[in-house]
Parts: C-alpha cells; structure tokens; sequence
C-alpha cells in the first residue's frame, strides 16, 4: 500500500467519508443542549419557547454544481432552496413564518441574473406563507443559495422520526420515480414519452406536501414522519432505525407516468420509485386505528394518503412479491459521494 493510501486511511476525505458520516462526526464534536426537543438527526432543529411552544429551525444549502441542472432557470433554482427548507417543516407539521438567506454569488453574475434569483426566492417563500426577512451576500465561485427558515409550533403536533410502532401503516403522500425519470429526460439520456413535461417539471418546479404535514399534526394519527428528498429507500431506512422498528412493503408506489417511461426506455421502474431524491413526498407511519381520520384529513386539504405496508418488530426493510420477501437497500443521494 502506498503512502497515499495509507494517509487517507487514516485522516479519510470528505468524498469518502460522505455526507451521512460528516454528520454524525461534526455530531460527536458537539455540545448537546439540554432538554432539546428535536433530537440530532430529525428533519429540523428546535428550541423550547415554553412549556407548550417551541422555536422550529432548518437550515439547507443549494449548490449550482450539485442541486442545479443546466436546464433550470435561476428563478426554478432560488425557489427550489425554498422547497428543500420547507419540505421538511411539512414532515414535521411546521407552518414557517420567515426565512433568511446566506447567497453566494458568482463575480460575473449580471443585475438581470440577482433580480431572478431574487424572485425565485419571494415566490417560493410566498407559495407557502412564508417571508424573506434579512440575509447575507458574497462572492462564490459558484452558485450558492443558503436557507435558514424559521417558525414556531405546539410540541404537541410536531411529527418526529421516532414514534413508529409495530402494527402501524406505512403511507406516502404520494408516487415515485417522477424526479428519476425527469433528470434522465433532461440530462438527454432517455427516450422522451407523452408525459415528458409531468416529468421534467418534478425536477425544475418540485412542490412541498405543507398542507398535508399541518393538517396530518392537527389530527394526532401520525406516529413518526420524514421527508423523502434523499429518496425513498434511504427515507425508509431511516426512519426504521431511529422508530426501532422494520418495515415490510406490500407495494412501491410507482407513480403511473413513471411506469411508462421505464417501460419506454428498459428501465426499473421500482429502481426509480425506490431510489431517485428529491420527491419531496412525506413518508410517514399512521396509527391504525387512526388511518381513515389521517385519510380524510389529508383528502380535506387536496392530498392523497396512500397506503404501501406496515411497521414490524424485525429490523429490515423488505417488499413483498408474489412468492417471497425482497430486502431493500439503504440506498439514496448522498453528498460527497453520489455522482452528480
């Protein structure tokens, strides 16, 4: 083994520790504060107001190289950092009020180019009742677009990723594989097919399941929930492990027009359900005896809840076919790691 090697064993990079594992080691270097009542490793971050009100914080960062196809319009990209923010408020039943914004601008960057980033951002803070309050600015090499979003919340609502139980119902917001199949379509590696558009505008207009999070709290029939941008088997995966339950799968939620385009194309289909990102679906478990009150109240406010399987005691994440169980894999995008 060379002396390079054996370096980078021993003090690894960034690119081969990944995203997940940066985390947990900045995690281990921290001060815990006291009585947090969103633990590391949930959706937000919060602290206590009082007794009955807490303080609900994101923060998320969209880089042009990583986060922003070729394809996208600065406008698409500056309200997409604001989709990423709110999407995970909505896992956690959080109405946000107000927003700051951290942007890193490239020297060249034309006054034509900030006035559409700039209403990207009042457009996507406005879709969901939010507002842009303050900020910072600097020059970048490349496209920086830094959220930090802030609002407030009953503890008693907030939807966190560790109440599952054996015997709960796995539900989805809704169906898988747009975002898959539209970067393919984009990235000109595929046929085009009748429902290009539907496709292509999950990837360039994505939309956060808000109003299905704050009715879903409202109701106290969601025992845990999460976000799926990271892709919905790496979404599964971790909202197991921190519930201490499995999951097993009776269906994956493929969505119709992704069906058609794997089929197009010789593609799996349950490939690109299963482990594309950036959906912005919320997967959750609902308690049983609750399921038809979480139905209606998300079909109240235009949504749809879909059932595809159920919490058990053994730790895995399996699907069931026909004749037998398949494992699914802990797999999704990942930072440092993933090929962009």
């Amino acid at each position: 083994m060379g002396h390079l090697q054996m370096n980078q064993r021993r003090n690894p990079t960034a690119k081969s520790l990944g995203e997940h594992k940066i985390i947990q080691l900045i995690q281990e270097h921290l001060t815990s504060m006291p009585n947090m009542p969103v633990p590391f490793g949930d959706d937000v971050s919060a602290v206590n107001i009082d007794e009955k009100r807490v303080a609900v914080l994101k923060t998320d960062m969209l880089v042009a190289k990583t986060d922003v196809p070729d394809e996208m319009t600065l406008f698409q990209a500056a309200r997409k950092a604001l989709i990423m923010n709110i999407s995970d408020f909505a896992s956690k039943s959080v109405q946000p009020t107000a927003a700051l914004v951290g942007l890193g601008l490239p020297a060249e960057f034309s006054q034509k180019n900030i006035e559409e980033v700039a209403d990207g951002l009042n457009a996507g803070a406005q879709e969901y009742g939010a507002f842009i309050i303050g900020g910072d600015t600097s020059e970048t090499s490349d496209l920086i677009i830094s959220i930090s979003l802030y609002g407030t919340a009953q503890k008693s609502t907030l939807m966190l990723r560790s109440g599952a139980k054996p015997g709960d119902v796995l539900a989805v917001t809704g169906f898988f594989g747009k975002s898959a199949a539209g970067l393919r379509l984009l990235l000109s590696e595929c046929v085009t097919s009748k429902t290009a558009k539907a496709l292509v505008d999950a990837v360039l207009m994505p939309k956060a399941r808000l109003a299905e999070g704050l009715a879903l709290g409202g109701c106290g029939a969601v025992s845990a929930s999460m976000d799926s941008s990271d892709g919905l088997a790496w979404t599964l995966h971790e909202l197991a492990r921190l519930s201490n339950v499995g999951f097993e799968l009776e269906m994956v939620p493929v969505a119709p027009e992704v069906k058609r385009f794997a089929e197009l194309n010789s593609l799996d289909a349950s490939e690109l359900a299963l482990y594309g990102g950036e959906e912005y679906e919320l997967v959750l478990t609902v308690k049983p005896e609750r399921w038809n009150a979480a139905v209606a109240t998300v079909e109240a406010v235009g949504g749809q809840l879909l059932p595809i399987g159920k919490a058990i005691e053994e730790k895995r994440i399996l699907l069931r076919t026909e004749d037998k169980l398949v494992p699914i894999e802990a797999r999704g995008w990942e930072h440092f790691k993933s090929e962009v």
